[in-house]
Parts: structure tokens; C-alpha cells; sequence
């Protein structure tokens, strides 16, 4: 467990880096943020969530998504102030999006946090 949460702390700062290096928002050259209902389509199709655990993601990707809103407001453009709550909100969702899981959708879930923590890293090796 201890390892997951490693990951996941990983995989959520390296995904606020990567947005502020991209200058966040649609604009910014990188791929944007994406809505709770995209985030959920997406999940959706790479995990075949039923509709009632797509409901509960949404539910769970939108509370997020308010909050990282404030926050982002809040860091006013100084990103790494605010890359720990960031990245400690991340790791919540993920937390709580776990449970609304089958144990083989938590397990393939996992494995795509582990491979962005992977690819990140890679990435920061490389700028």
C-alpha cells in the first residue's frame, strides 16, 4: 500500500509539473486540462466502468476539479507554492475513485498510474 501511495504521489506531481511547464490552461502548448466528464469517458473506456461507477467517478472528478480551480487561482502563477496540495488532492482522488472499483479495474487502474509515474520521470530525465 505504501508503495501505491508512492506512485500516486509521484504520478500527481509529475502531472503538476508538466501542466505548469505548459503553461496550463487549453492555451498553454500542452494538452489542457481536461473536464470531469472527459476525465470519466476516459476512464470509462479504458476501464469499461458501468454507468452507476461512472456516475461516482464524476462525482469524485468534479469535487477535484473545484478544488484545483481554487487552487490554481490561488497560486496566482507561482505553480510550485502550490504543488503539494496539488499533488495531495491527486492522491485523494485517486484514494477515493479505488473503491468504486472492481478488483480488476483497481488493478489496471493502478498499472496506468505506475506507467504515467514512469513516463514522467522519463520525461524530467530528458529536459
Amino acid at each position: 500500500m505504501k508503495k501505491f501511495v508512492l506512485v500516486c504521489a509521484l504520478v500527481i506531481g509529475a502531472s503538476v509539473a508538466t501542466f505548469a511547464q505548459n503553461g496550463g490552461g487549453n492555451g498553454g502548448g500542452g494538452r489542457g486540462r481536461r473536464t470531469p466528464e472527459q476525465q470519466v469517458t476516459r476512464l470509462k473506456e479504458q476501464l469499461t466502468l458501468t454507468d452507476a461507477q461512472a456516475a461516482k467517478v464524476l462525482t469524485v472528478y468534479t469535487a477535484q476539479g473545484k478544488v484545483m480551480d481554487s487552487l490554481r487561482t490561488a497560486a496566482n502563477g507561482d505553480w510550485q507554492s502550490k504543488r503539494p496540495a496539488m499533488t495531495a488532492l491527486n492522491k485523494k482522488t485517486s484514494e477515493k475513485i479505488l473503491p468504486i472499483l472492481t478488483a480488476d479495474q483497481a488493478t489496471a487502474y493502478k498499472k496506468q498510474l505506475e506507467e504515467q509515474a514512469k513516463a514522467q520521470a522519463a520525461r524530467e530525465q530528458g529536459n
